[in-house]
């Protein structure tokens, strides 16, 4: 089945998950600076994968998955430093970068090519 907008693809609807999952997790942080950090990247993912999609451009929506492929490290590069900092398990906030992996080497059905 050829996918027809962004909102179809699984790994933006697990990015926009993860986002709210760590808007959540970190609403109480006194860190704005942390807080505000941890959740532009959350939220870089799922853009990057919609801006992606709609550039029609194969090449450019690969372009956009490493982007937002990146921002999840970033993530959860900073949940890991969460943990040290306040000793709380959040590894489970996450989304690995399966997802967004899966989708870096698939191919588009509309065009074949990536």
């Amino acid at each position: 089945m050829k996918i027809q907008k962004f909102e179809e693809i699984i790994a933006w609807q697990k990015a926009q998950e993860l986002a709210v999952r760590i808007y959540r997790k970190f609403s109480e942080l006194e860190d704005k600076t942390f807080k505000s950090q941890i959740c532009r990247a959350a939220i870089s993912i799922s853009n990057n994968i919609a801006e992606g999609f709609d550039r029609k451009s194969d090449k450019e929506f690969s372009y956009f998955l490493y982007i937002g492929l990146g921002s999840n490290s970033e993530v959860k590069s900073m949940v890991y430093l969460a943990n040290k900092l306040v000793a709380r398990n959040l590894s489970n906030v996450v989304v690995s970068g399966g997802y967004l992996a899966s989708w870096l080497g698939a191919k588009r059905e509309n065009s074949g090519t990536m």
